[in-house]
């Protein structure tokens, strides 16, 4: 297993668009693709601005062929209408947990 895990910075001022275009229009694809969320939370210190996603997924290649799904989805691309201009910077990470983690 591996986890995805995405940080979104916001312009400032965004977050609450960038939630509500996300919970109505993104969300709803993931779950359809992606299916296994484990977390979606925003900063309240340290860098602010900030939404953190982490989806989990079998593997790299089982990642691969989710992520090219959600890309040819329509849905997607309208969702990504709704959000131009409101991230300012992205960061990706894969975390894979140690074999005593309770995410095994």
């Amino acid at each position: 297993m591996i986890v995805e895990q995405r940080i979104y910075t916001l312009a400032p001022g965004a977050l609450p668009a960038f939630l509500a275009a996300y919970r109505e229009h993104g969300l709803p694809v993931h779950q359809e693709i992606y299916q296994r969320l484990v977390g979606y939370f925003t900063t309240e210190s340290g860098v602010l601005n900030q939404v953190v996603q982490l989806w989990a997924f079998d593997d790299h290649a089982d990642r691969a062929a989710r992520r090219a799904r959600v890309q040819a989805d329509p849905r997607w691309h309208a969702y990504l209408q709704h959000v131009r201009g409101l991230v300012t910077q992205q960061e990706n990470r894969f975390l894979s947990p140690a074999e005593w983690s309770p995410a095994c």
